[in-house]
């Protein structure tokens, strides 16, 4: 338990732990039992009550949703995201879900997506292994996956290959800026307000990190979208199907006429970043983790491969060729170990929320519209009073 401090709080305590604060939150919150209220500086408005409580989540994320909001202390953290799906509350959030939700439901979505996930795997992504390993080279797993990651967002949203994923792993800046942006966002969870916003004043430290990386999304988004857009309005020869995300969006902006999506250059700019983020950072952590933890376990590993031979007739040594995606239900023990992977390693650590008005969690715990609740989904992942004890 961290000491609570007078004048400072528990505040030293967090900052002592900023290197491993997702393991620090999951011993506190294993200590008290799920709940934890955490007392920032006097008078810095740092105050939190963190939770892994599967009642209290549900109470915060299903049965009284309408009251937890994720706040404007959160905008004022992911600033960077605008008025994109991660950053806003209520109608307009609501809207972007149903949006989202729209374009990625039809069939010609799910061609796309296999069209494109397939020619990035092919042309990108098993080239670049076949080399490292033929040549018994060592590399970073975990960047590979950014790119690979990156590239397949890229041309599923913008018809636009960056080819990160080459053989020589060329710098590519807008790849490199999400790295940057990420490290930059955690770091404005564990210190004050204050602090982060004097080191953005300055340019210095994560901060500077962070504006730089703004500058080199903005300076990759808004010429793929001002090319997209010329094409449609040119009637290119390309299929209707490729033009479904940059479409329905700029239907969604002409739907709204109060203003509050800025221009449609910077409203398409929020949306397509936040997708980057959700596309890019979400996928390859998952892959990084998966494919370490398979690593320390074999066994697991021999029974994927397994079931993939078996539920797709491969003869012993062929290679996986291209499969559609109604057919990856037929893979139980791979969906098993992915789901495994993202319980232990779960791709967004944590959630924001901030009561309108007061509220009794089933924990019984009172909080208030100045109540920030941090609900540490890593935390949920490992706590032995929900799953048991962790081999």
């Amino acid at each position: 338990m961290p000491t609570n401090w007078p004048l400072v709080g528990m505040f030293p305590g967090l900052v002592r732990n900023a290197h491993r604060v997702h393991e620090f939150a999951t011993d506190v919150l294993i200590e008290t039992k799920g709940t934890f209220e955490f007392h920032g500086p006097v008078l810095a408005n740092f105050n939190m009550l963190a939770t892994s409580d599967p009642t209290n989540i549900h109470h915060i994320l299903s049965k009284n949703f309408s009251n937890y909001p994720k706040g404007i202390p959160f905008r004022k953290i992911f600033n960077i995201l605008g008025n994109g799906i991660f950053n806003v509350d209520c109608e307009l959030w609501e809207i972007h879900r149903k949006t989202s939700m729209y374009i990625m439901g039809p069939v010609k979505f799910q061609t796309l997506l296999e069209r494109n996930m397939w020619g990035i795997i092919e042309n990108g992504l098993k080239p670049i292994l076949d080399v490292f390993a033929e040549q018994g080279t060592l590399f970073d797993l975990q960047e590979i996956f950014h790119r690979f990651s990156f590239d397949a967002i890229s041309k599923l949203l913008l018809d636009h290959d960056p080819k990160s994923l080459s053989i020589d792993l060329p710098h590519v800046p807008c790849e490199k800026a999400f790295s940057d942006a990420a490290d930059a966002l955690l770091y404005r969870h564990i210190f004050l307000e204050g602090c982060w916003k004097l080191q953005n004043w300055l340019r210095i430290g994560k901060e500077k990190k962070l504006i730089e990386a703004w500058e080199t999304f903005d300076k990759f988004l808004y010429p793929c979208i001002l090319r997209k857009q010329e094409e449609w309005m040119h009637k290119s020869t390309i299929n209707d199907e490729e033009f479904t995300f940059l479409n329905e969006y700029i239907k969604m902006y002409n739907q709204r006429k109060d203003g509050d999506l800025g221009t449609l250059q910077t409203f398409l700019r929020d949306t397509f970043l936040s997708l980057f983020f959700a596309g890019r950072d979400t996928t390859s952590v998952a892959l990084t983790w998966f494919f370490w933890l398979l690593a320390k376990n074999p066994l697991v590993e021999k029974r994927i491969r397994e079931e993939i031979q078996q539920q797709w007739n491969l003869k012993e040594g062929e290679n996986l060729k291209f499969f559609k995606i109604y057919k990856t239900p037929k893979l139980v023990y791979l969906y098993g170990a992915l789901c495994e992977t993202l319980r232990l390693f779960p791709s967004v650590a944590i959630e924001h929320k901030l009561p309108l008005e007061d509220d009794i969690l089933p924990s019984g715990h009172h909080v208030t519209p100045n109540t920030r609740i941090v609900i540490s989904i890593y935390s949920m992942g490992r706590m032995e009073s929900i799953w048991g004890k962790i081999a």
